[in-house]
């Protein structure tokens, strides 16, 4: 199966390909080697999601000058 390399891959992407490994690693249907690849795999996925989340964290940061603010939930929700 051909991969695409992680670091070219957009965060929903990464993160669909993620459960996916972890589900297929939960059935308990994988051999042992193709388990190990899958978990070095999800490693690299995991870490890809969580530096992309602190890049968008940064920018926040940056926006609200310095400062990462509370979102007030109570003004997302619809009427």
């Amino acid at each position: 199966m051909d991969q695409a390399p992680v670091a070219d891959m957009k965060f929903e992407t990464a993160l669909a390909e993620l459960e996916s490994l972890v589900h297929s690693m939960e059935d308990g249907k994988l051999e042992l080697e193709a388990s190990i690849a899958a978990y070095r795999r999800g490693m690299e996925l995991m870490q890809h999601c969580q530096a992309q989340l602190a890049d968008a964290e940064q920018q926040i940061r940056v926006l609200e000058n310095g400062v990462l603010k509370d979102v007030d939930r109570n003004s997302l929700e619809a009427p």
